[in-house]
């Protein structure tokens, strides 16, 4: 059981909103770099070792690819390393692509993270009387995506099954996977109206329908969300105040870790990383409870 999974979805949303959008705001290295480390660190308690070194094998080559793209189409930067077709490839551009990129796969982490907690089911909870048509289709469209690539997996290995792979030509296997995508395709338009008649059995789009709430808000869920509140909201506004500012260009931006700066990174590091104490401090709680059994 993991410790976001029992938080209530309000709860659990908020503290992403918070760490994805400080992920987003800042060009800080020093902010970067945090919310990277800890998102990648996160994701791996949630999806496993595995996956996550599968993740990375393939993000960061990416990441060193855009960080050295970079440098091709911007020529800023007061620091000339050489010169490559007569244009100068400045230390400033590598960095900068070095970070933004960093910056990218970081959001990407932590909406990997939102999507292994918040379900469609917390989702369609959270914003279904708010907006019950928009969140129904959002949740419904998340779910499909994952349904479908497990049912074009199932179609694809009975066609191997079958022999219809059997054939070592490209015109054959092409024709095989079309196939398979019309198989696909119908399945899909079957279910969809297998699924409109499920909805229509079960009273949607009538007025006055209620609806059971199987979450309730704890304790813990308001100490939780009161703090992640606290700094969130502290560590977006000096933020957006400009005391984590930091400019590549024209030249690199000394490093300040005094005063205020260092309460926003400290702020930011607590923010970021009681995602991960949690999950660790629960891990450890069950791993205990099971070795009593």
């Amino acid at each position: 059981m993991r410790y976001f999974d029992r938080l209530h979805p309000i709860v659990a949303f908020l503290y992403f909103v918070f760490v994805i959008l400080i992920a987003m705001l800042s060009m800080n290295p020093v902010i970067i770099t945090i919310c990277y480390l800890s998102g990648v660190a996160f994701c791996g308690m949630l999806i496993g070792l595995k996956k996550i070194l599968i993740s990375l094998a393939y993000n960061i080559p990416l990441l060193i690819l855009l960080a050295l793209t970079n440098p091709m189409f911007v020529h800023k930067g007061e620091t000339i390393l050489f010169f490559l077709n007569d244009n100068p490839v400045t230390k400033e551009s590598i960095l900068y692509g070095l970070f933004a990129s960093m910056m990218i796969m970081s959001v990407f982490y932590w909406f990997r993270c939102y999507s292994e907690i918040m379900t469609s089911d917390k989702f369609v909870y959270l914003f279904g009387r708010v907006i019950p048509k928009l969140s129904l289709v959002l949740s419904m469209s998340l779910a499909f995506i994952p349904k479908l690539k497990r049912k074009y997996k199932e179609i694809d290995e009975a066609q191997k099954a079958l022999g219809i792979y059997a054939t070592q030509s490209y015109v054959d296997k092409i024709r095989s996977k079309f196939r398979v995508l019309s198989i696909l395709l119908t399945n899909s338009l079957e279910n969809s109206i297998e699924t409109a008649d499920s909805m229509r059995a079960r009273g949607y789009g009538l007025k006055g329908r209620s609806s059971y709430a199987i979450y309730r808000f704890t304790v813990s869920d308001g100490i939780f969300m009161g703090v992640s509140l606290l700094l969130g909201i502290t560590a977006t506004v000096l933020i957006f105040l400009g005391f984590a500012n930091f400019n590549f260009y024209p030249t690199l931006s000394p490093f300040n870790v005094s005063g205020i700066v260092l309460i926003t990174y400290v702020t930011i590091v607590i923010l970021a990383g009681v995602s991960i104490v949690m999950e660790v401090k629960e891990n450890m709680l069950w791993r205990y409870l099971k070795s009593k059994i």
